[in-house]
């Protein structure tokens, strides 16, 4: 295995993801607003997009948002205890990319809790919620086919799993699915344009807004657990050029 080069944030380049981050003012909830604003930005990060390991600059994040770096050490060991990031000695904090094993194990629960989404969804959403999901999707047609726009479609495949938790209204299962979305939505991202996935994808979604559509509790939790449980099994089969 060759050694993985190291890219030091905040300082984003043409081939890095980027870390996106705003200052603001200190208030008394500051340190949490720092926790949540990190978190939030290293979830949305393309870890598994690039080949260089992705690493934190305590000095440069306290700059970017114009707090002492006494609160960026508090969050970044919150961070660090729900597997996000890890310090190492002498070289610095590390976002965390999991093994190949992991992240299809990781798909796996999030296909169960998925499908539980979607029978929550069935039987509590309504119908205004359920249209949304169809409007993710609006924009693709004969015309304006998926696999002809990837970095549209992906966009939207990855709001269409965020909404389906989301729309549960449940913080647990929210909460649940926090630091598995780092880790499978940069797989999603990756796989999507990879044989015509993308066609197949937007076919699937639309199967699973119309058993919703329908209140078929039983079709639309299926439909959802096997979509997913799908891309575990590709991942399985065709990794190449994600781990070295």
């Amino acid at each position: 295995m060759s050694p993985r080069t190291q890219a030091r944030w905040p300082q984003p380049n043409a081939e890095t993801p980027e870390l996106v981050l705003e200052p603001f003012a200190a208030e008394p909830n500051f340190k949490t607003r720092i926790y949540e604003t990190l978190k939030h930005a290293i979830t949305n990060m393309d870890i598994y997009g690039i080949s260089e390991d992705t690493w934190l600059d305590e000095r440069q994040l306290a700059e970017r948002l114009g707090v002492s770096r006494t609160p960026i050490r508090e969050a970044i060991a919150m961070l660090e205890q729900q597997g996000f990031v890890k310090s190492i000695p002498r070289r610095g904090i590390i976002v965390l990319r999991k093994t190949k094993r992991e992240v299809i194990e990781m798909i796996q629960v999030w296909a169960a809790l998925e499908a539980m989404a979607a029978r929550l969804i069935s039987s509590n959403a309504s119908r205004r919620d359920i249209d949304g999901l169809r409007a993710i999707f609006d924009k693709f047609n004969d015309g304006h086919k998926p696999a002809d726009y990837l970095g549209e479609y992906s966009d939207a495949n990855i709001q269409f799993h965020q909404a389906l938790i989301q729309m549960t209204g449940s913080k647990i299962l929210a909460e649940m699915t926090e630091n598995i979305l780092l880790h499978v939505r940069g797989i999603r991202k990756i796989t999507i344009g990879r044989d015509d996935r993308a066609s197949r994808s937007i076919k699937d979604h639309l199967a699973i807004i119309d058993a919703l559509e329908k209140r078929d509790t039983e079709a639309a939790e299926k439909l959802c657990r096997d979509h997913t449980l799908g891309l575990a099994a590709y991942v399985e089969k065709h990794s190449e050029g994600i781990w070295t």
